[in-house]
């Protein structure tokens, strides 16, 4: 799409460009009461008309802080019209009552936003009913109940947002709300969504990102949490840093990858609330760099608005709750221009990331990341979760032993074989019937200085250990399996992006080569023949159509040791310096290190 094509992404002007550029495919889509923008033709969880405001409250992420730069924007007289219209009862256009775990109570927070940076285009162009209409509307979210997770910020962006237009507010949903949160916070700087919880993205894009908004506008009336949320964010960002690489990627985990560049929206709302133990210079390397990156991706649908999906439109990856508007979550990463034209982000220049550490272990999300910094290759090998969740794909977004930046990870297509499971960066099992399984939860896990440990059952009867030695661009996995029952296994290395000029004899022995780089799996202990699989289409959430070198074996039942070796980089290599011919070095230093220290202990 030519708004990001051709927008060299290093101005606020750019920024504010591209903010409205991308706004601007949505003019055809507000219904007519402009109340909703009612865009795509799939479907969510949530009613169509629901959608139809997550679509129009989501581009106030991005619409507030562009009206702070310029003062006007073409869609805004629309957005304000619709405004009026959602929050009326008389109108065709209202967005209704709401009930206990309602989506329209994530689509309100969007609004308490834009009261508190332009209040003069939101707030005051109203007259003295449509306020009161507004604030009713808005109220709704103080009497029903939320989901015990992220979502709990949502009423106090909304009230905090009332409460500086001067408008009724509940100071009592506030501080019930904020304390709840509170009890999510593990440690290091990070929080979990939830009690019992994943960590993920919604660490830095919602938790942190709300807190951060929150210490900013609140630090004069609330100064006591505006400082903690600020030194926990501060702490975050030193581990979170980690999860970039300097070509503006970032780590491909967990769910909602559908918002995108939200991604790095962490990093403004960071330096909104006024933080600089990482350098500006960097910080603004990592979002303008972040920014680039997805300008060169396939990420827009024909009639130029964002597409569900990640480096490509793909609604198999999607979760339930992803309508066709809900990407536009991504524009929270706008916040960047509520800084004034003189602050010093803007005038200093992009650095490069401070990082000189091929390893960094995480213990609270559960991983140690390693690097590869002449590749920009950043990979995350993960324990996985004790418990698991209802959302979609979570095997493959939670549970996979690595993942990558670069490669991404793939989502089953279906359950039959291994071509529709796409087990890349995870070992699938079967009875022998061609129906695999993954890991969905694990039973124990320990993270070492050298290795990471995990246990695991895929049936009551079968046992898994699996100690992972992390590396780039080789890694290792021993598993220790004590099974009852026959067994074929599976343990699939990276998937690699193949072309329409790739051909599917690429992988050979468990060797691919083509431009998008080099992969190979390897069976140290030669009971397993690595093997290629070309798994369906669009399975990989980076790559439309993969290899993925696996491993297989067969296996009887009994207690069996195998050790497997993948390599990954985004470099292509001479056949000189082929994967395969590191082999005895590789298997000579690792098989003392996993064999001796960690299988025998």
């Amino acid at each position: 799409m030519d708004c990001l094509h051709h927008n060299s992404l290093k101005t606020k002007e750019d920024i504010a460009r591209l903010a409205e550029s991308m706004w601007q495919p949505l003019d055809p889509y507000y219904d007519k009461s402009h109340s909703r923008i009612q865009v795509g033709q799939t479907a969510a969880a949530y009613p169509e008309h629901v959608a139809g405001l997550e679509c129009f409250s989501r581009v106030l992420w991005g619409a507030a802080p562009l009206l702070m730069v310029k003062g006007e924007a073409a869609l805004w007289p629309r957005h304000l019209d619709g405004i009026i219209n959602g929050t009326d009862p008389e109108s065709d256009g209202y967005w209704g009552e709401i009930a206990d775990y309602d989506q329209r109570i994530v689509e309100m927070a969007a609004f308490g936003y834009a009261l508190c940076l332009a209040p003069e285009y939101v707030w005051e162009p109203l007259s003295s009913s449509q306020q009161e209409n507004l604030v009713q509307w808005l109220s709704q979210v103080n009497k029903h109940k939320a989901h015990d997770c992220n979502w709990l910020f949502f009423a106090v962006i909304v009230n905090i947002g009332l409460k500086k237009v001067g408008a009724y507010y509940s100071q009592e949903t506030i501080d019930q709300h904020l304390d709840r949160i509170d009890d999510f916070y593990i440690g290091d700087g990070w929080y979990q969504d939830g009690e019992v919880a994943h960590v993920d993205y919604y660490t830095p894009f919602a938790i942190h990102y709300y807190g951060l908004f929150y210490a900013k506008i609140m630090e004069k009336d609330d100064p006591a949490r505006a400082r903690i949320y600020k030194q926990r964010a501060e702490r975050f960002a030193e581990d979170f840093i980690h999860w970039f690489s300097d070509d503006g990627r970032a780590l491909p985990y967990g769910r909602s990858l559908s918002y995108r560049f939200a991604q790095a929206s962490f990093w403004s709302a960071y330096v909104f609330a006024g933080l600089s133990n990482i350098p500006l210079g960097v910080v603004k390397g990592i979002i303008f760099n972040h920014l680039r990156h997805w300008s060169k991706q396939d990420i827009f649908l024909p009639n130029g608005t964002l597409s569900i999906g990640y480096q490509y439109p793909n609604l198999h990856m999607a979760e339930n709750y992803n309508a066709p508007g809900s990407p536009y979550w991504g524009f929270k990463i706008f916040l960047i221009l509520a800084l004034a034209d003189d602050h010093p982000f803007w005038k200093s220049d992009e650095k490069r990331l401070p990082l000189s550490e091929e390893k960094v272990m995480q213990s609270n999300p559960r991983m140690m990341l390693v690097r590869d910094a002449d590749a920009d290759h950043v990979a995350a090998f993960t324990t996985g979760y004790q418990h698991t969740n209802a959302h979609t794909h979570a095997s493959a977004k939670y549970e996979k032993f690595v993942y990558s930046n670069y490669f991404g990870f793939s989502v089953p297509r279906a359950n039959f074989g291994l071509d529709q499971g796409a087990f890349d960066s995870m070992l699938a099992v079967s009875e022998q019937d061609n129906h695999y399984r993954v890991k969905q939860q694990i039973i124990e896990k320990r993270i070492e200085q050298d290795h990471i440990y995990i246990k695991w059952k895929p049936w009551q009867n079968v046992t898994i250990k699996t100690w992972l030695i992390p590396g780039l661009p080789w890694h290792v996995r021993i598993h220790q399996i004590d099974t009852a029952r026959p067994l074929d296994i599976a343990d699939g290395g990276f998937s690699l992006g193949l072309s329409d000029q790739d051909a599917d004899n690429k992988c050979e022995h468990g060797n691919a080569e083509t431009a998008n780089g080099r992969v190979s799996a390897l069976s140290l202990d030669k009971q397993g023949e690595a093997k290629c699989i070309f798994p369906n289409a669009n399975t990989n959430i980076m790559e439309k159509r993969t290899v993925l070198p696996t491993v297989e074996a067969s296996i009887e039942a009994g207690k069996h040791l195998l050790v497997h070796a993948f390599y990954g980089s985004p470099v292509s290599h001479d056949q000189s310096t082929s994967p395969s011919l590191e082999n005895n070095i590789l298997y000579t230093d690792q098989k003392t290190i996993a064999l001796a220290d960690l299988v025998g202990k």
